[in-house]
C-alpha cells in the first residue's frame, strides 16, 4: 500500500523552493538596518525568482525587528525570524531606532561580491566587507534569503503570517549549528560550502512551515489548517495523491465521511475557496511543474493531471497563468538560461 499523500510536501516540490545565504552581521553597542521589500531586494539577491523570503539568523547577541503595522519583536541568540510575505523590515539593537536613508544602497553596489558578504554596524556606520571580532561584537547576524514560486498557485505563502518567529527551541535543534558551521566554511571558501548554505536554508524553512503548521489552534483558519482537519485535510490528500481522478464534491464526502454541503462549507470556510476550484489550481500548478521539468508532449502532461483533451487544459492553463502552456514553458525555459556576465 502506498504511503498517504502529503499535500505540504507536494506544495514545496513544486514551487522550486531553494536558499541562499548573503550576509554575515557584526555589530557595535547600537545599530539599526534597513531591509527593502523582496520587489527590490529580490533581483538583487536571487535574480529570476519569482518571490523572495528574507530570513535572519541570531547568532550572537540579541535584537528587535519591525514591520509596517506590527508591533517589534525581540529576537536572541538561536532564534530565526522569516518574512514570509517579502515585507520590507528594520532590524536593530532597540525597537524604534531609524536607518539613515541611503543605508541598504550598498547592498546594490556589491551584489556581484563573493558570499556571504561581512558587513559591520556600529552606531548606525556600515562597513561592507568588514567585520567585527566575534568576541568585540554586541551581536552578530546571519541574513539570507530563500526564492520559490507564487504562480500559478503556491497556497503555502498566503497561509503563512507576514512575520514568523522561531525561538530557539522551535527549530529543529540542528539546524542552528549546521547553518553556523557551513557559514564559517563558507567564509574560508571551502569548496561545496555554498552549496550546503542553499540546501540548509530551504530545510530551515520547511521546518519553519512544519512547526508553524504544529502549532495552530483549533480555530484557526487557511490552508495550513485545512491539512490539519479530520475532513478536509483528508479531501486535499485524495486530490494531491490522485489529480486526475475526475473528483466531484459528492465522491469526495464520501471518501471523508462527511455530506456533499458539509464537505463544501467546511472547505471553504478553511481553505477560502471551494473544493473543485483548488482542485483546478492544482491541476494546473502540477501541469506546471511537469511542463518545466519534463519534455512530455503538452497533451500528455493534460491527461496526467486530470485533462480530457489538450484544448481543455490549454483553455484553464491560460485562464489562470495568462498565456498557453506552450508559451509558458518556453518563457521558463528562456529565463533559466545562464545569464551573461555583468560589465564593469
Amino acid at each position: 500500500m502506498s504511503a498517504p499523500s502529503d499535500p505540504l510536501s507536494d506544495v514545496l516540490r513544486s514551487v522550486r523552493l531553494r536558499g541562499a545565504v548573503f550576509f554575515y552581521v557584526s555589530c557595535g553597542p547600537e545599530w539599526v538596518s534597513v531591509a527593502p521589500p523582496s520587489g527590490q531586494m529580490g533581483p538583487v539577491v536571487m535574480p529570476g525568482a519569482e518571490h523572495v523570503i528574507a530570513y535572519h539568523l541570531m547568532v550572537k547577541g540579541n535584537g528587535w525587528i519591525g514591520l509596517d503595522g506590527e508591533p517589534p519583536l525581540r529576537f536572541t541568540a538561536g532564534d530565526v525570524v522569516l518574512m514570509p510575505h517579502g515585507d520590507g523590515h528594520v532590524i536593530s539593537s532597540a525597537p524604534g531606532l531609524k536607518p539613515k536613508a541611503g543605508d541598504d544602497a550598498w547592498v546594490f553596489h556589491r551584489r556581484n561580491d563573493a558570499k556571504p558578504i561581512p558587513v559591520t554596524y556600529h552606531h548606525g556606520v556600515v562597513q561592507p566587507g568588514a567585520e567585527l571580532p566575534a568576541e568585540d561584537a554586541t551581536a552578530v547576524l546571519l541574513c539570507g534569503f530563500i526564492g520559490c514560486d507564487v504562480k500559478p498557485f503556491n497556497p503555502l505563502i498566503a497561509a503563512l503570517p507576514r512575520l514568523l518567529h522561531l525561538p530557539a527551541g522551535g527549530v529543529g535543534a540542528w539546524v542552528v549549528p549546521a547553518l553556523q558551521q557551513a557559514v564559517a566554511e563558507s567564509r574560508e571558501q571551502r569548496s561545496g560550502s555554498s552549496a550546503i548554505l542553499e540546501r540548509l536554508s530551504e530545510m530551515m524553512f520547511v521546518d519553519a512551515a512544519r512547526r508553524f503548521l504544529a502549532s495552530l489552534d483549533d480555530n484557526a483558519s487557511g490552508w495550513l489548517a485545512a491539512l490539519r482537519d479530520r475532513h478536509v485535510g483528508r479531501a486535499l490528500a485524495l486530490m494531491h495523491e490522485r489529480p486526475s481522478v475526475p473528483w466531484t464534491v459528492d465522491e469526495l464526502g464520501q471518501q471523508v465521511g462527511l455530506s456533499r454541503s458539509a464537505l463544501h462549507e467546511r472547505f471553504v470556510a478553511l481553505t477560502g475557496q471551494p473544493p473543485m476550484q483548488y482542485l483546478a489550481d492544482w491541476r494546473i500548478q502540477r501541469g506546471a511543474r511537469l511542463l518545466r521539468d519534463t519534455d512530455a508532449p503538452v497533451l500528455s502532461v493534460a491527461l496526467d493531471v486530470g485533462y480530457d483533451s489538450e484544448a481543455a487544459f490549454s483553455r484553464a492553463f491560460k485562464r489562470l497563468v495568462g498565456v498557453p502552456p506552450a508559451a509558458w514553458r518556453r518563457a521558463q525555459r528562456s529565463s533559466q538560461a545562464p545569464e551573461p556576465p555583468p560589465t564593469r
